[in-house]
């Protein structure tokens, strides 16, 4: 072996060291004091030694060297021994802020100065805990289940106390529920254990009781025999979308508001998280999260409307299939969706451009949208095409949004990537609302195209969840500010 060879084997064995050592305290901080860590945005709770290493080298999207475990290391073990109160941390800017900005101080007097409000002794209160009910269990609530029962840490965040579905012919139809919690053909295998507890009707998912209740309509339930009180129930089954419809879950003893996962009708107000969630107040008693599509595409759009303006564009959704569309070819009342969703690609509508001015008011009646269904299970694109107030390139365009998706309000739901070689499946998981594919950015003159990859299952699913904290009043604050 070749001295170069050695000096890069001992170097990832050291790495893998310092990760492996992180491990345990980034457990312990999430279980015992709720504060959840990450680093650029990529979340290391409950990773393994090589995902924290991969969620380094994102760090070279700023523009150098990949950030080094034996830089954050040493910022999470000094978090680790302080008496914090729940919150989010992201220890890879941290060490690049510590680095940037920490002259003449030591490490940890450095993080006490940019910690304080959230140290033992604040004045940040302390959250009660928010029970949860998803009412129906297909594909984004069984997704929204295994982000619930992830982000469960202490018990003290958002606490998913039951699902409600119909009673289905089988006679184990629980199991059935269960196994399909378990495993997933696109999101791959649930992260732990679900057992069944038959003679009580409910799923017990790492550690976390859940349970089934089986009802053909909200207003037959009561959840305060289940101890449940104070509910936010979601309902993902798009069966209502106005406020007669959704008004019945609030008829239910136990239940105080309602989080739609679809486009509202009427005066519901429709909210993108992170772009007009202040719109929220306490007096809405139904809110809903929008589309997936509509997540997708408004946080890049406000971003770009902000720094650039947006005079008018088109926005084409090339969407993977749904379940809404048929297998093979059968009737459909829907133009085209009665065509095998597995062998065509199905020009169809969508709402989302239009359900950009609910968000946007500044660019209602700006944007026109149509859809293209595609032979894929999961994983869409977003192509913004846009005429701007001021002209630019694909150089600045690339790094304000390489920015925005790094050191703005809209970090969570915007990310970007720059490869040659991403394609649809890449995106499995994605936690944002949109990924940026910078390598196909457009511009000439004041007209650009970007494209948007969005996981419009998994990702979609985080935004909703990140709603449910918003609502629940149960959401952390952020560090480094």
């Amino acid at each position: 072996m070749s001295d170069k060879q050695k000096e890069h084997l001992q170097t990832w064995a050291s790495h893998e060291a310092l990760a492996e050592a992180m491990i345990p305290l980034v457990g312990g901080l999430y279980r015992d004091k709720e504060v959840v860590t990450s680093v650029y945005g990529r979340a290391v709770i409950n990773r393994s030694v090589i995902d924290i290493l991969k969620a380094h080298r994102f760090g070279r999207q700023l523009g150098g060297e990949p950030l080094s475990v034996e830089e954050t290391f040493p910022v999470i073990e000094a978090i680790s021994k302080m008496d914090m109160k729940a919150a989010g941390i992201d220890i890879g800017k941290f060490a690049n802020k510590y680095k940037k900005e920490g002259e003449g101080q030591d490490l940890e007097t450095f993080l006490r100065n940019e910690l304080a409000e959230v140290l033992e002794g604040s004045s940040v209160g302390d959250s009660k805990p928010q029970d949860i009910v998803l009412y129906g269990f297909g594909r984004i609530g069984r997704l929204l289940a295994r982000i619930l029962i992830e982000k469960s840490g202490g018990g003290n965040n958002l606490r998913l106390r039951a699902i409600v579905v119909r009673k289905g012919g089988a006679e184990n139809d629980l199991e059935k529920r269960a196994s399909l919690l378990r495993r997933d053909s696109v999101h791959g295998p649930f992260d732990g254990t679900v057992l069944v507890d038959e003679e009580n009707c409910a799923l017990i998912a790492n550690g976390t009781y859940i349970n089934v209740i089986y009802s053909g309509s909200p207003e037959s339930i009561d959840y305060t025999q289940y101890g449940i009180s104070n509910a936010i129930v979601v309902d993902n089954t798009g069966m209502w979308r106005d406020e007669e419809g959704l008004g019945q879950h609030l008829k239910c003893p136990g239940a105080s508001r309602v989080l739609l996962t679809a486009p509202g009708k009427g005066d519901i107000k429709n909210v993108v998280y992170g772009v007009n969630d202040s719109l929220i107040s306490d007096d809405d008693a139904i809110v809903s999260a929008a589309s997936c599509t509509t997540n997708a595409i408004v946080p890049a759009l406000k971003a770009i409307n902000d720094e650039f303006g947006v005079l008018n564009g088109h926005v084409e959704t090339v969407h993977s299939y749904t379940n809404d569309q048929n297998l093979i070819d059968n009737y459909h009342k829907g133009s085209r969706r009665g065509r095998s969703a597995a062998l065509n690609m199905v020009l169809t509508e969508t709402g989302a451009a239009k359900a950009v001015g609910k968000a946007l008011p500044e660019l209602d009646g700006k944007l026109t949208g149509n859809a293209i269904r595609v032979p894929t299970p999961n994983v869409s694109m977003a192509i913004l095409n846009l005429n701007l107030g001021r002209e630019t390139t694909v150089e600045e365009l690339n790094d304000f949004l390489r920015e925005t998706s790094l050191n703005s309000s809209l970090r969570k739901q915007i990310d970007y990537v720059m490869s040659p070689e991403v394609v649809s499946t890449d995106f499995v998981g994605s936690r944002y609302a949109g990924v940026v594919d910078g390598l196909a950015t457009i511009a000439d003159g004041n007209r650009c195209v970007l494209y948007v990859w969005y996981d419009n299952e998994f990702g979609y699913s985080c935004q909703v969840i990140r709603m449910l904290q918003k609502l629940g009043g149960v959401s952390r604050p952020g560090f480094p500010k």
